[in-house]
């Protein structure tokens, strides 16, 4: 389903990287809209990662199947971009799942469009850079983060910085991202009351 596009991106997104007004309008016209329900897939293990996608409205996930259980990886809510970056830079096959947890609008760009906007507009070249920076120091943050902490503290701080997750991801995807059982989780939860 299409869906006509503000030529804006939202102002929280200015930390990453500004635009001028033309730069923005190119990067904005040359994006496709989509409406995914709920349990879509934008991509699956073993296929390779085509676009770079941005969440107007609804939330995705990432996660990988292992031992008949899923591991979620990544939760991406409104105003987020997000795609398999190793895959889509090296042309190789994804070794996880994004997948619609809502009714999800999309924003996406296939790589052979932005490998066009960035010949077109250093503006937009350095946009996409600054976005890469910044989404490796998410990753690397998160990494940390998983490894420094006991799943109590990572609750903790999901209630404090992301309350969203608490309130949009369901129990067992919300233990496999926090590396905790359900029963671990529920005694924590009940210890923060």
């Amino acid at each position: 389903m299409m869906k006509a596009i503000s030529p804006h991106l939202p102002e929280n997104l200015a930390h990453i990287a500004s635009l001028t007004p033309d730069a923005m309008q190119l990067l904005i016209g040359n994006a496709n809209t989509e409406v995914v329900n709920k349990g879509d897939y934008l991509l699956r293990e073993g296929q390779r990662c085509q676009y770079i996608w941005f969440i107007e409205t609804g939330a995705c996930r990432a996660f990988h199947d292992k031992d008949t259980r899923e591991i979620n990886t990544a939760f991406y809510f409104e105003n987020t971009f997000f795609t398999d970056i190793k895959s889509l830079r090296n042309n190789t096959s994804t070794e996880y799942n994004l997948h619609a947890m809502e009714k999800t609008t999309l924003w996406k760009w296939h790589k052979d469009t932005l490998s066009q906007l960035y010949q077109l507009s250093p503006e937009i070249t350095t946009f996409g850079r600054q976005w890469l920076e910044h989404l490796l120091i998410v990753q690397e943050t998160h990494i940390q983060w998983l490894t420094k902490n006991t799943p109590e503290e990572r609750y903790q701080a999901i209630l404090t910085h992301h309350p969203e997750l608490v309130q949009r991801v369901p129990l067992t995807q919300l233990c496999s991202y926090l590396g905790t059982s359900r029963e671990t989780l529920s005694r924590i939860r009940r210890r923060t009351r």
